[in-house]
């Protein structure tokens, strides 16, 4: 504390002052959640329509940046939503949102980290392991890698095979103990725990398996196809598991 008269006191102050102060504190505490709520739907709700993606740069409440690479995203809810698994699989199969929330949920906490410096610790994610779907698709042996694409037409992931196996890479249904929300890649995006956010593909529509890695939609734009947090994209940050 800087205290540059010491000779000075703080003047009194009456008792309903301070129980006013009181009262004005707890306002504060049970208004906070609705209003970092709004401020989060609002953010969301730009960003959807923001083609510039300066949106994405303002802080929210949850500590997370709303990005999208289209200029507008349909929204899909359960009866609209649909997930494919194809490619180089005997079974392929086509999952309603209803279909995916009846397999066996598996929940990570991670920290989430952006490749653009931002961090938000101890993150909930719910959803089916990637491996499940895989496993009942019943991959061919020729497969070496798994291509992803979004219902916002545009953004794409890649995988390797071993990667997309891991047990800390999901279809995500929930994060942060809610479902997800359309501005978070709802109703279902992908999870890649170990791996910068952008990996996580939000809105997630297709998994085709492949034969090669094709590089997605940020990869061709020079970022890292293997996106480990702190050993790539020429960043040091701290493991996320």
């Amino acid at each position: 504390m800087n205290d540059e008269h010491p000779e000075e006191r703080g003047t009194p102050i009456g008792r309903r002052v301070f129980l006013g102060t009181l009262a004005l504190g707890a306002a504060g505490v049970v208004a906070a959640p609705p209003l970092q709520r709004g401020l989060e739907a609002f953010l969301g709700g730009a960003a959807d329509k923001d083609p510039t993606g300066l949106t994405g740069l303002l802080p929210n409440g949850g500590g997370f940046r709303y990005y999208s690479v289209a200029s507008s995203v349909p929204r899909k809810n359960a009866d609209s939503y649909r997930l494919t698994v194809d490619g180089l699989v005997d079974r392929p199969t086509t999952y309603t949102l209803d279909d995916l929330k009846a397999l066996p949920q598996t929940r990570l906490v991670r920290d989430v980290q952006c490749v653009t410096g931002w961090r938000v610790p101890d993150t909930p994610f719910e959803g089916v392991r990637l491996s499940r779907l895989l496993d009942a698709a019943r991959v061919r042996p020729t497969a070496k890698a798994i291509r992803f694409t979004c219902f916002d037409g545009t953004y794409t992931e890649s995988l390797t095979l071993a990667q997309a196996r891991r047990a800390d890479v999901l279809v995500a249904l929930r994060m942060q103990d809610k479902d997800l929300g359309h501005s978070h890649g709802g109703p279902v995006r992908l999870y890649v725990a170990p791996m910068y956010f952008y990996k996580s593909a939000k809105w997630l529509s297709g998994i085709t398996v492949t034969d090669e890695v094709r590089p997605g939609y940020w990869e061709k734009r020079g970022y890292d196809v293997d996106a480990w947090v702190g050993r790539s994209n020429g960043r040091d940050d701290a493991p996320t598991s």
